[in-house]
């Protein structure tokens, strides 16, 4: 596909998306488009995927929109990339994933009957730790990359752990396992060392994680309300604080405190 060929098009497709990235890294391209490796548009392909959940998050169709192409374009970035080092193209990632449902959707594409989604997921696993060859299930759990933010790993450890019938009996019994993580973290933090205390800090939030997931909450997504709700107030604080002709660096301990108070009361 030439450059004026893409020129004279209204709508585009994938392979228009793979021809334009191309062109870009192309010598007489973009050289900055030229120059980037896996590990320098990784932290762009984190960025890009938050927005995208933003967009999902806000129900927002426009923007949506948007963000599934820049991911999307991360993905043939990438691939490009992998094609000029001659290890792999687009073409052999289309191949892996569709191949990849294929397999794990036996129920679909072979003879396997299912009962329900209970049993949709249950093959799911057996089939995928099949076929990664996982023969302990240490390495089941040690598939869960570690690249994923804690809060969210800690709790599909949990969920694969709990597969495995290693598990709280229940929310109560994981509640009581965060009291006594907390009074082990405050015993550390008192005793100063800086070690002891962050490892502790570590066993507490992990012990929240399992505690939140067996009470049937989701942690990544309570700590997102958490902070929401934090910013909410913080921003009524200071819109207090201004009304008594204060900024929050001038007022008092006790002040902020009270106007800490009084922004709860308008929330409510």
């Amino acid at each position: 596909m030439t450059k004026q060929e893409l020129l004279n098009k209204t709508e585009y497709g994938f392979d228009d998306l793979v021809a334009v990235i191309k062109i870009l890294r192309a010598p007489g391209g973009c050289p900055w488009d030229a120059e980037q490796t896996h590990k320098s548009i990784r932290r762009d392909l984190l960025e890009e995927t938050y927005e995208l959940i933003e967009g999902i998050d806000k129900d927002d169709a426009e923007m949506l929109r948007e963000e599934l192409g820049d991911v999307l374009l991360q993905v043939v970035f990438h691939a490009d990339i992998a094609e000029d080092e001659g290890r792999f193209g687009i073409s052999e990632v289309c191949t892996d994933i569709c191949k990849k449902l294929i397999v794990r959707h036996p129920h679909v594409f072979g003879d396997v009957t299912v009962s329900g989604t209970e049993n949709v997921l249950a093959n799911w696993d057996s089939i995928k730790r099949e076929t990664k060859h996982q023969k302990s299930d240490t390495e089941v759990l040690r598939s869960v990359s570690p690249a994923m933010p804690a809060l969210m790993r800690a709790d599909k450890l949990g969920k694969k752990a709990r597969k495995m019938g290693f598990d709280f009996d229940d929310s109560e019994e994981a509640m009581q396992k965060v009291f006594e993580e907390a009074k082990e973290a405050s015993e550390a933090y008192a005793s100063g060392d800086k070690a002891a205390t962050e490892e502790e800090f570590g066993d507490l939030l992990l012990a929240v994680v399992n505690a939140a997931r067996l009470a049937g909450v989701d942690a990544e997504r309570a700590l997102y309300n958490a902070n929401e709700k934090f910013l909410a107030r913080f921003e009524r604080v200071e819109a207090i604080c201004n009304a008594e002709g204060k900024t929050l660096s001038s007022a008092t301990r006790e002040e902020k405190e009270e106007f800490w108070q009084k922004s709860k009361q308008k929330q409510l």
